[in-house]
């Protein structure tokens, strides 16, 4: 199973929904459930890609699949950190973690719609279900009560843009130096935009991992992104960054 190349932009878009929801993008939504539904249930991904994005934004997160083959993909691309047999053994992960209001992501090897079933019995009510209109299952068992909300990717808004930058050699060693650069142009930021994306350059490497596929995103203003490229560009011409590198941006349409 190989993962879209487009991976990490469908994590971006995840998180800018998510994120949105905290109370700051530094305390992140440590102590929130959010109900994945199926991880394997559709060819763009996005079960996995909300779950790495629930990571980055502290969220914990709960998924379900019957397929072996996502189940051990799961656990070898590091998009769950739990593989489990039972509700109960997630719950408990769950638990703690939400308690100590860290991270984690949980898989269980079930069949998604059961485990909504043991759900609904036990009255687990997630804070947040994925959007059945990208993927997420039609069960009815989703309609908790509570009303969680509903999360579904989301788009570049008005003035925003989504900066994407990826170096041709050492890719360990050069692209935390492109990153340092757009992170030291965020540091002065105070606005939630500037803290979301500084979350976001600090987090999203670790949780995506090899996902990444060399290439780093970043949403933020227009004004942001055309400055940090431009630092970028100008570190690469004095031999700062001694690497060919491609510095793209994507504005909002």
């Amino acid at each position: 199973m190989m993962s879209d190349p487009a991976f990490p932009l469908h994590v971006e878009r995840f998180y800018a929904s998510l994120i949105r929801h905290a109370p700051s993008a530094e305390a992140g939504l440590g102590g929130r459930l959010l109900y994945v539904g199926d991880l394997a249930s559709e060819p763009d991904e996005n079960g996995r890609a909300l779950m790495v994005a629930a990571n980055v934004a502290g969220a914990a997160s709960l998924a379900a699949t019957a397929d072996p083959i996502a189940q051990k993909q799961s656990i070898r691309d590091g998009v769950a950190d739990f593989l489990v047999t039972t509700l109960d053994e997630a719950l408990r992960i769950l638990k703690n973690e939400v308690r100590k209001r860290e991270p984690v992501a949980v898989c269980v090897a079930a069949p998604p719609a059961a485990i909504e079933q043991e759900m609904l019995e036990r009255g687990v009510v997630p804070d947040f279900v994925r959007d059945s209109g990208v993927g997420g299952t039609s069960n009815s068992a989703l309609d908790f009560g509570g009303d969680p909300l509903h999360i579904a990717p989301l788009a570049l808004r008005q003035n925003e843009s989504l900066l994407s930058w990826n170096v041709e050699e050492a890719p360990a060693q050069w692209l935390p130096r492109l990153d340092a650069i757009a992170i030291d142009y965020l540091a002065s930021g105070e606005s939630p935009s500037a803290q979301i994306a500084r979350r976001w350059l600090r987090l999203a490497p670790r949780y995506l991992g090899r996902l990444a596929r060399n290439v780093r995103l970043l949403r933020c203003s227009t004004p942001a992104a055309q400055a940090i490229a431009e630092r970028m560009r100008a570190g690469i011409a004095s031999g700062e960054i001694p690497v060919p590198a491609r510095i793209q941006t994507e504005l909002s349409s």
